[in-house]
């Protein structure tokens, strides 16, 4: 299945939790469930933006799934235009004979493509080359975190827009959210409608790799 119909997303008729699941199966139960009334107000969202997803649910079964695949195979022939350029270059030492690296150091040889500035930059940098990019993978390892905090609370916080703006206190909800505060959060929400809050929660806090 393409990634785009597997892709998380959660639906709610009004404040109850429809259906978490793969972009497909949460269609097609929205499509069953605006069948039956078709003033339900029933609002999709994407679990990794937390924004609403806007889907064309006319027709039958077979054809929803078509229409989605061929947004698929749009959104999968875009992102292949934006990366047709290449990305490696080959090494300016690449005929030098690769060493074996420092086994008893735990390090391991494997060839790494940079453009020859970029060659160049390393090269004038204290310790050599290798040294610089471990300091650099070390370093966005650290930032790897703080990164995803802030990923999470931007879902978070979409989704808290797309369906919560008429909430008691949704304000202080928001800034405790970017306080990363869990326990205020969960204490702003407190009176909202359980689905809204542990969506909320789960999306701010527990979603985050």
């Amino acid at each position: 299945m393409p990634d785009y119909l597997s892709k998380p997303c959660t639906a709610f008729d009004g404040y109850r939790l429809l259906l978490s699941g793969p972009l497909i199966e949460v269609a097609l139960a929205v499509k069953a469930t605006i069948e039956t009334d078709a003033t339900r107000a029933v609002l999709v969202f994407d679990d990794l933006t937390g924004r609403v997803i806007d889907l064309d649910l006319r027709g039958s079964k077979a054809e929803i799934i078509e229409r989605l695949s061929r947004s698929a195979q749009q959104s999968a022939e875009h992102s292949a235009a934006r990366s047709s350029e290449p990305s490696e270059l080959p090494r300016a030492d690449a005929s030098e004979p690769r060493g074996r690296g420092r086994p008893k150091l735990g390090v391991v040889a494997r060839e790494v493509t940079l453009l020859p500035r970029q060659w160049d930059w390393l090269a004038a940098q204290p310790g050599g080359a290798s040294a610089v990019l471990r300091r650099l993978v070390d370093e966005a390892k650290r930032n790897g975190g703080s990164r995803q905090r802030r990923i999470a609370q931007e879902a978070a916080y979409q989704f808290m827009l797309g369906i919560a703006g008429d909430l008691p206190n949704y304000d202080e909800a928001a800034r405790a959210l970017f306080a990363d505060d869990r326990k205020m959060l969960e204490h702003c929400v407190a009176e909202w409608p359980g689905d809204i809050a542990t969506h909320l929660i789960r999306l701010a806090f527990e979603a985050r790799p």
